[in-house]
C-alpha cells in the first residue's frame, strides 16, 4: 500500500461527474431567475458574480473568500447589497438542488472514498472554495456523501485561497497537521488539481472520466484512470 497518509478529492468532475459548461449554465440560470424578483437584472448579475469569483481566485489571504466575495459584490452595487445576503442563502436552501439534474452520478465515488478510509487514509474534500458550505453539502450528497465523513472540507467561508494557488494546498495541510510528501491529490483537472498539487510538493492522481486538460498537455509519469485504478494503484 502507498505510504500516504491523506488522499484529497476534489468534487466538481471528479467524485461528481457533470459537464462544467452545463452546470454553470444551470447555476447562473437559476440563480437569475431567483434574484430577478428582488431587482437584479440578470445578466449584469451573472457578471457581478463572475467579478466576484474572480476576486476569490485571486485572494492573497487576507481575508475568507467569503469575505472576497462580498467586498466585490457590495463594490458593484453599494454596501446595500449585503442586505440581499438571505435572497442568496434562500436559493441555495430552495433552489440550487435543481442543479443536480445536469449532473452524471458514478456510484464508485462515494465507494471508492469510503474503501480508502478503510484503508486507513484521512479523507478531505479539497473542492474549489467558490461555493458557500450549504452548497458544498447538497454537492456532496449528490455523490452520495456527506461532509461528516470527510476530515475536512473547503469552503468560501473557511478558505483564503483557491485553486490553482498552491497556498490553498498548503493552508488545507496546516489545518490538518501534515505534511505535503505525505498527500495524495486526486482530480480530474490537469491545472488546478494536477499540477497545483505538484507545486504545493504532494503527489497526484488524475481521475480521466470527466478530464479537463485545457492546454492539452502531457502527464508523463502521472498516475491516471478510474475509482477503480486509483484503488488498485493504491494497493500496490
Amino acid at each position: 500500500m502507498k505510504n500516504f497518509k491523506v488522499i484529497l478529492f476534489d468534487l466538481d468532475g471528479t467524485l461528481l461527474p457533470m459537464d462544467q459548461d452545463e452546470f454553470i449554465a444551470a447555476y447562473f440560470g437559476g440563480l437569475s431567475n431567483k434574484l430577478a424578483a428582488v431587482g437584479y437584472e440578470p445578466k449584469a448579475l451573472v457578471g457581478a458574480v463572475w467579478q466576484g469569483t474572480k476576486a476569490m481566485i485571486t485572494n492573497d489571504g487576507k481575508r475568507t473568500n467569503e469575505e472576497a466575495f462580498w467586498d466585490e459584490f457590495a463594490g458593484i452595487y453599494g454596501e446595500s447589497a449585503r442586505n440581499d445576503l438571505p435572497h442568496f442563502d434562500e436559493f441555495y436552501a430552495k433552489d440550487f438542488h435543481k442543479i443536480k439534474a445536469v449532473c452524471g452520478f458514478n456510484p464508485r465515488a462515494a465507494e471508492a472514498v469510503r474503501e480508502i478510509k478503510e484503508m486507513g487514509y484521512r479523507v478531505v474534500l479539497a473542492t474549489n472554495p467558490i461555493f458557500p458550505r450549504t452548497a458544498t453539502e447538497q454537492r456532496c450528497s449528490w455523490v452520495g456523501l456527506s461532509l461528516e465523513e470527510f476530515e475536512h472540507v473547503t469552503t468560501y467561508e473557511n478558505s483564503r485561497y483557491c485553486k490553482p494557488n498552491p497556498l490553498y494546498y498548503h493552508e488545507i495541510m496546516a489545518k490538518i497537521d501534515v505534511d505535503p510528501k505525505d498527500c495524495l491529490m486526486v482530480g480530474n483537472d490537469v491545472n488546478e488539481d494536477v499540477f497545483a498539487g505538484q507545486k504545493a510538493g504532494m503527489q497526484t492522481f488524475l481521475i480521466t472520466e470527466c478530464l479537463l486538460n485545457r492546454d492539452g498537455l502531457e502527464l508523463p509519469g502521472v498516475p491516471s484512470g478510474d475509482f477503480d485504478d486509483l484503488i488498485a494503484w493504491l494497493k500496490k
